[in-house]
Order: C-alpha cells, then sequence, then structure tokens
C-alpha cells in the first residue's frame, strides 16, 4: 500500500487538491494567485507529483499561445468526504489549544 503522507501530504500538494477538488479546473497562474506564497518551481514541481500519482489531470490545448489546465482526477475526488472532515475539524478546534 502507498504511503499516504507521500501521496498528499506536504503543504502545497494538499491546498492545491483542495482547490482542484472544491473549486473546478484552474489554469497554472490561477493556481499560482491562489496559492499565497507559492513559487512557480514548487507549484511545477507539486502538479507534476500529483499528476504522476494519478490525482491531477493536465490537459494541454493547441493553442498560442499553449493552454494548459489541470483538474481533479476521479481518484482525488475520493478524497472530497477527507476534506470535508478536516474543514470540521478545523472549525471546531480553531484557536483552541
Amino acid at each position: 500500500m502507498p504511503d499516504i503522507a507521500k501521496l498528499i501530504g506536504g503543504k502545497w500538494k494538499l491546498i492545491v487538491l483542495q482547490i482542484l477538488i472544491f473549486r473546478g479546473t484552474k489554469r497554472f497562474n490561477e493556481l499560482k494567485r491562489m496559492i499565497d506564497g507559492v513559487t512557480q518551481t514548487m507549484l511545477t514541481n507539486q502538479l507534476r507529483a500529483l499528476e504522476k500519482d494519478g490525482l491531477v489531470n493536465r490537459k494541454v490545448y493547441a493553442e498560442v499561445p499553449p493552454r494548459v489546465e489541470y483538474s481533479a482526477t476521479p481518484k482525488a475526488m475520493a478524497l472530497t468526504d477527507m476534506f470535508r472532515a478536516m474543514h470540521a475539524w478545523w472549525e471546531q478546534n480553531d484557536g483552541k489549544n
């Protein structure tokens, strides 16, 4: 069984997945604007890793300039309940130590 922490672990992967699952398909620059503090290189690396692991689809349109869109795969969409549970936990525990 693959290590879940390697698959979706890390700050950026979780944020990327959350955006793609709940806000739909996005272009690279849209994602970059939505994720405060991520560098272009880091976002590129995270998207490549998520694509390699089957969690993100990358679609390139034959246009000039080329348009690239990223979307959550069905495998990633299966994480929806996990994200909702994490959000509910955060709401219950926000500011409480």
